[in-house]
């Protein structure tokens, strides 16, 4: 039978406080070091036709730096719209009036994000305005359907010359005077 010493105790005590670390830096960066303890942002609305795989919590960026989160998504029940609520940081509270968002994907596969391109107004947006000018998430598997089913052409398949039934191409036909 082992008997326990203090060596013993003070190891498993150690073991259990760099776990109990370990997982508050987990929890820190699972929530983008965001306590949740409000803050001094203001919140934008913005309206989109399609948020692709958008989700709530996505990073907004200006030039690839975030600047805020996507803090709801609510679709309109009247244009059937979605309509996207961002919290912005309040560090940034003088964008432009005619700022444009659009919503763009990290790389290939990466996660979706809201990326705003400030514009060049005089006037600045406010705590709970609409940013008007939007561009929708391009759906990247119906992009590469319209491409494989459409021939990949300018044309499709009416840039295509008649074919006659022994296979030749038929002759164009010109207009009799």
């Amino acid at each position: 039978m082992a008997i326990r010493g203090p060596r013993l105790e003070f190891s498993v005590g150690a073991f259990l406080l760099l776990a109990l670390a370990s997982l508050m830096v987990l929890a820190v960066a699972s929530t983008n070091q965001r306590w949740g303890l409000g803050g001094d942002g203001y919140e934008l609305k913005a309206r989109f036709s399609q948020i692709g795989q958008l989700r709530k919590q996505a990073p907004v960026k200006v030039g690839g730096v975030t600047i805020g989160q996507v803090a709801s998504i609510d679709l309109d029940p009247v244009k059937f719209d979605s309509i996207i609520t961002l919290r912005i940081d309040g560090k940034f509270k003088d964008l432009p009036a005619d700022t444009s968002a659009g919503i763009f994907t990290s790389g290939l596969l990466g996660e979706s994000y809201i990326g705003l391109q400030p514009g060049g107004d005089p006037d600045v947006l406010k705590a709970g305005d609409e940013i008007v000018f939007t561009q929708p998430a391009v759906d990247l598997i119906q992009l590469v359907g319209k491409y494989m089913f459409s021939g990949g052409g300018a044309g499709g398949a009416a840039a295509q010359p008649e074919q006659s039934h022994d296979g030749a191409a038929a002759p164009a036909m010109e207009p009799q005077p």
